[in-house]
């Protein structure tokens, strides 16, 4: 299977070539970015055929089964249904849309193609958050609290790598996207109750540096997000569940019980990398011709949720 890559030399467009790259029959025969001559370098670093900075002039390759859109949260939307409207499956990044008109508007297109669209909820994929919920869907836990915090310092606009971005990043259409898509998908239910509050909007970005979001399941088990750019180390997201037979840490890829004693995963998955195992799903999902887990249909209800959170803080 051959695979594009647009946005390949950003902060996730790297973590997804160098995962592809540990799958075996799926080569990268194109790379897209934003500068045409950095994209040619870049490619013939990497021995890649083909690059370009027009995802369309990619989505005409005949050598392109499908695309992974790692690029700037605004383009989500409308640069996923371009590739489903060009014949090609695809994965784009979360959010999948930021807002929740355009997130309709996709899965719609992809009922309508047939195609395999997915999110990259990658959340649902790193070993430590299977675990749980392997256990939680076998009935051996029962999930009470789900606390989560989430923090960068992100006072200037930049990127993961401390790269300058040409748009803004968002706590919550980005960042609240992957804690309530993982709620829901946890407890099997879209949340019932919401609550949320910001802080005060930066003078230059123009979004919020701070954010307290609650959630509460049908079940009655409750979710609490903190999260900031004002965070000044260490960086990344906690999730500690609390649950009626223990409590667990999870973060990212590795997981710990209350204690801080770490928990076994090797047998888990195939890989310990939560990216690699996202990407697998979607090859695999591709070559069995079936939804895959985090299809855009399966995601869309944690933008509604995001939707309904937004709405209360415009309030």
């Amino acid at each position: 299977m051959n695979v594009c890559i647009a946005g390949a030399a950003g902060a996730f467009g790297i973590k997804h070539l160098d995962a592809v790259a540990q799958i075996l029959d799926v080569t990268v025969t194109s790379v897209v970015g934003a500068d045409r001559a950095e994209m040619l370098a870049f490619a013939a670093e990497r021995g890649i055929a083909h690059a370009t900075d027009d995802l369309a002039e990619a989505l005409a390759r005949t050598d392109v089964d499908a695309v992974i859109l790692a690029t700037p949260t605004p383009m989500h939307a409308a640069q996923a249904m371009q590739c489903l409207r060009a014949g090609k499956h695809v994965m784009v990044e979360i959010p999948m849309a930021d807002n929740l008109a355009d997130a309709q508007a996709l899965v719609q297109l992809q009922q309508e193609t047939g195609l395999v669209a997915m999110a990259g909820h990658t959340r649902r994929f790193n070993p430590s958050h299977q675990w749980m919920h392997q256990r939680i869907e076998a009935g051996e836990l029962t999930l009470q609290q789900l606390d989560v915090q989430t923090y960068f310092f992100r006072r200037s606009n930049t990127n993961a790598l401390g790269q300058a971005r040409s748009w803004t990043d968002h706590l919550l259409w980005h960042h609240a996207c992957h804690t309530v898509d993982l709620f829901q998908y946890q407890t099997g239910a879209a949340a019932s109750q919401v609550q949320a509050m910001q802080g005060p909007i930066h003078p230059t970005l123009g979004i919020a540096m701070d954010m307290s979001i609650g959630l509460k399941s049908p079940g009655g088990a409750l979710c609490t997000l903190s999260l900031s750019f004002n965070n000044n180390g260490p960086f990344g997201t906690t999730f500690r569940y609390i649950c009626d037979q223990g409590t667990y840490v999870a973060r990212y890829d590795d997981l710990f019980d209350g204690n801080d004693q770490p928990i076994d995963l090797s047998d888990v998955a195939v890989s310990m990398n939560g990216i690699e195992l996202q990407d697998r799903e979607f090859f695999a999902a591709i070559r069995e011709g079936r939804d895959a887990n985090a299809s855009v249909a399966q995601s869309l209800p944690a933008m509604a949720t995001l939707h309904r959170l937004e709405a209360l803080l415009q309030d």
